[in-house]
């Protein structure tokens, strides 16, 4: 698996919290291990210790090329997946056309899509 963070050293460098690019990547890919083997309860451990959310990251951590539920959806980890879409605003959810890439990808039939519309809804 390739795991991929862009650099947000400004997203991450808060008056708490500094990190190099190296631990950046330690973390996304500590992200990306634990939604690929549908871990949440380490998933938000990880989160938590680094003092990171996941609205302030989603768009700058990529697994395997693919932005986090996208992953999810691909690896049919539906419980981290529910974590991270409760953890995005509804709005960012509904615009992210998740569930297009998952119908045209031959995932229609996947779980994660009733989180996905339950929280564009809101």
């Amino acid at each position: 698996m390739k795991f991929k963070f862009l650099p947000l050293i400004a997203v991450f460098a808060t008056p708490l919290f500094a990190t190099s690019a190296s631990a950046n990547d330690q973390v996304a890919d500590s992200i990306c291990s634990y939604i690929a083997a549908n871990d949440k309860n380490s998933l938000r451990k990880t989160l938590s210790d680094s003092r990171i959310r996941i609205k302030n990251v989603y768009d700058g951590v990529s697994c395997d090329g693919l932005p986090m539920i996208r992953f999810a959806i691909k690896n049919n980890a539906a419980d981290a997946a529910e974590f991270i879409i409760k953890q995005l605003p509804g709005s960012f959810v509904a615009k992210m056309g998740d569930s297009e890439w998952a119908a045209s990808n031959g995932f229609a039939a996947s779980p994660i899509l009733e989180a996905i519309k339950a929280r564009s809804a809101s």
